[in-house]
């Protein structure tokens, strides 16, 4: 199944954090945190603008972006957990 996201709009596969710290402890499932990290896997076109034209997106497939701890809408896709962002609810592009 594949997903296109629709208008400013992206798909989002979060990165998980490493379940064991730098000293070789295993921490529990309970105490991640939610992450705020993830690949660009799709994007939309870009939003209509009022002369009929599409914006831009200014990230892309690919990217590595950072988000809002609680943005965009929680989806699974071929058993894994992805979002769905607006592009304004991504707070920066790492490395980009």
């Amino acid at each position: 199944m594949a997903v296109k996201p629709l208008e400013d709009r992206v798909l989002v596969k979060p990165v998980e954090k490493e379940n064991m710290t730098e000293s070789g402890l295993y921490l529990p499932e309970a105490s991640k945190e939610k992450p705020i990290q993830g690949k660009i896997v799709a994007t939309g076109p870009g939003r209509l603008l009022d002369n009929g034209q599409r914006a831009k997106l200014s990230v892309s497939k690919g990217d590595t972006v950072v988000y809002g701890k609680y943005a965009g809408s929680e989806v699974e896709i071929k058993g894994e957990k992805h979002l769905i962002l607006r592009e304004t609810e991504l707070l920066g592009v790492i490395g980009g």
